[in-house]
Parts: C-alpha cells; sequence; structure tokens
C-alpha cells in the first residue's frame, strides 16, 4: 500500500512517486525561464530577418513583374515600421490597419512600387547626415564616439582621432552618395518611376537597373566598404582588437539605443 524509500546510498538516482511534485515544479520553471527567453531572440531577430527580406522581395518583384511580390515587399517595408511599436499593441496595431490601407489603396492605384523606391533614398540619406553631422564644429566625430564608448572612454592609438574624423567624413560622403543615386534612378525608372507616377511620357532608365542598384549594389557597396575598412584598421591599430568582427558586431549592438540619441 505505501511505498517504502530506498536509502539514499541505494536508491539514488530512482525515481518515486513522491519526487513528481519536484520534478514537476522544477520542469514548469525551466520551461517558464526558457519561454520569455525565445521570445525575446525572436523579438531581436525579426526586424533583422524582415530587413533582409525587403531587398529581395523587391528586387524579385521588378525582375518577375510580380504584384503580389511587391505587396510582400511592402508589408515587409510596413512590419518594420511597426515594430518600434510592438510594446504598444494599440498603436501599433492602428498604425498596422492603416498602413495596410494604404498599400491596399497604392496597389489599386498600379503606385505601389513607387513605395519600394523610397527605402533606399531616405535611409542612406538619414545615416549619411547622422554621419555628417557629428563634423560640425565642437563635435565629436561619430567615428571616434563610438571607439571611445568601446573602450571606456579612451583611445588607444595617438592617431585614432584624426582617422576617425576621416572616415566619418568617408561614411558621409559615400552615404549621402549613394541617396542621391537611388534617387535619380527611382525618379527616371520605366516603369514605376516618379515621373511616371506623375505622367511623364519622356524618355527614363530601365526599372531592372534601379532595382538592380537599388536592391543589391547598394548593399553590396555598403558590406564591402564596412569589411574592408574593418580588415585595414584591424592591421593600422592592432591596439584596438575586439576579438573578431563577429565580436564587435555583437559590441556594437550593445550600445543601446541611448548611444546613438546622443548628440
Amino acid at each position: 500500500m505505501f511505498q517504502r524509500r530506498l536509502p539514499h546510498s541505494a536508491g539514488e538516482g530512482r525515481y518515486t512517486p513522491d519526487d513528481a511534485p519536484g520534478l514537476r515544479s522544477s520542469s514548469l520553471q525551466t520551461h517558464c525561464r526558457a519561454r520569455p527567453a525565445a521570445e525575446s531572440s525572436l523579438s531581436r531577430m525579426l526586424p533583422v530577418l524582415l530587413a533582409l527580406a525587403f531587398p529581395v522581395l523587391a528586387h524579385a518583384s521588378v525582375t518577375l513583374q510580380s504584384p503580389a511580390l511587391t505587396m510582400a515587399a511592402s508589408m515587409s517595408l510596413l512590419l518594420l515600421v511597426v515594430m518600434p511599436l510592438r510594446d504598444r499593441p494599440g498603436r501599433a496595431s492602428l498604425l498596422l490597419l492603416l498602413g495596410t490601407a494604404l498599400l491596399v489603396g497604392l496597389a489599386a492605384m498600379d503606385r505601389l512600387r513607387l513605395l519600394l523606391t523610397l527605402p533606399p533614398v531616405v535611409l542612406n540619406a538619414m545615416v549619411g547626415l547622422y554621419f555628417a553631422r557629428s563634423l560640425r564644429p565642437g563635435a565629436m566625430p561619430l567615428i571616434e564616439r563610438m571607439v571611445r564608448a568601446l573602450n571606456d572612454g579612451q583611445v588607444r592609438h595617438p592617431e585614432v582621432p584624426a582617422y576617425a574624423r576621416r572616415l566619418t567624413q568617408v561614411w558621409a560622403t559615400l552615404l549621402l552618395s549613394l541617396a542621391a543615386i537611388n534617387l535619380l534612378l527611382a525618379v527616371f525608372a520605366v516603369p514605376g518611376g516618379w515621373l511616371i507616377g506623375l505622367g511623364w511620357d519622356g524618355p527614363g532608365l530601365p526599372a531592372s537597373w534601379w532595382s538592380l542598384f537599388a536592391n543589391v549594389l547598394n548593399y553590396v557597396l555598403i558590406a564591402g566598404f564596412f569589411l574592408l575598412e574593418y580588415g585595414y584598421r584591424q592591421w593600422r591599430f592592432p591596439e584596438h582588437d575586439y576579438g573578431g568582427l563577429i565580436a564587435f558586431l555583437r559590441r556594437m549592438s550593445a550600445l543601446g539605443p541611448e548611444f546613438w540619441r546622443a548628440r
């Protein structure tokens, strides 16, 4: 009727019914701890996945002339805009509803592709101006501020400040130049360009040219320059070794929004 427990030395590692509540409680606690961690990881990864999906979908929509892919690319863009409001479900739902209605309206007017031309122009211009603004008199260049933030406010080589200022200038020039090229291609793209949307009947540039540059070469140039500069910087300033590219990117992402909002 009653189950006799074995002595600890003899019954070690054996399961008895009396152990069940403790095991269930331990399992439940482990599950509860793992679930928020998984949700947090997914919450961090989703914007990255959406950002990667947008240029792929946008380029495919132009190459394949697919309205469905155009809508999919536009929805990924809308979700990227809504994601920062995920902690405010009421506002996020309202913005998602209004944004979806706007996309449907643009699709009905055959103007949805105009929306896809905006991110390469707007994002490059915004980030380029962010770099350029840090070059104003009395301000610390953005790259130097990054270096100091990653090294407890210090620089470990006397030439770092001058190099950081030049690198900030190069990034500002590169990004603003890319914004200008993307704008030019978006204005004259046929079909789907800005002038065509305004009723322009004159000559234009093939939309495939715009898409190839905006959705492929644009990001290849940015990533290529970043990797080349990173490799050169590791050779030029070995004192500022962050343990490899992945470790460097992790430390950069850990700076947080307060760093980027600072002026």
